[in-house]
């Protein structure tokens, strides 16, 4: 069973700057995708990122590319969400995502994290 713990929440003003954490216990990491989506208020669950196992390929939202990246470290089980120039629209509950495949579709997703609340003041 594969736990996902997210850390890195916050608030923040627009313009600036957070990194979201993914530690991913219980399962054989460097077996797994890892990814992040999002989920504001009244709207459905978004992609935002995935890097796929190896780390050689990943893959951005549009609505993020060109402000947040995302990179893995396989010695310590973790993934992270680097977001820059964070704007008001970004304020989200942010959630850890793991799969054998990447995904970038929310209904295929097997394990998620519980999520951490990024608010983003104007």
């Amino acid at each position: 069973q594969v736990q996902l713990v997210e850390y890195g929440g916050g608030l923040v003003q627009a313009g600036g700057s957070l990194r979201l954490s993914c530690l991913v216990a219980g399962g054989t990491f460097s077996r797994l995708a890892v990814g992040w989506f999002r989920q504001a208020p009244g709207k459905e669950r978004e992609f935002v990122a995935t890097i796929d196992r190896s780390s050689y390929t990943t893959y951005i939202g549009d609505s993020v590319k060109g402000r947040f990246t995302i990179a893995r470290d396989n010695a310590n089980n973790t993934v992270y969400l680097q977001m820059n120039d964070l704007k008001p629209e970004d304020t989200a509950v942010y959630h850890c995502a793991a799969d054998p495949a990447v995904i970038t579709d929310a209904r295929f997703v097997k394990s998620w994290g519980q999520g951490t609340l990024d608010t983003v003041s104007s």
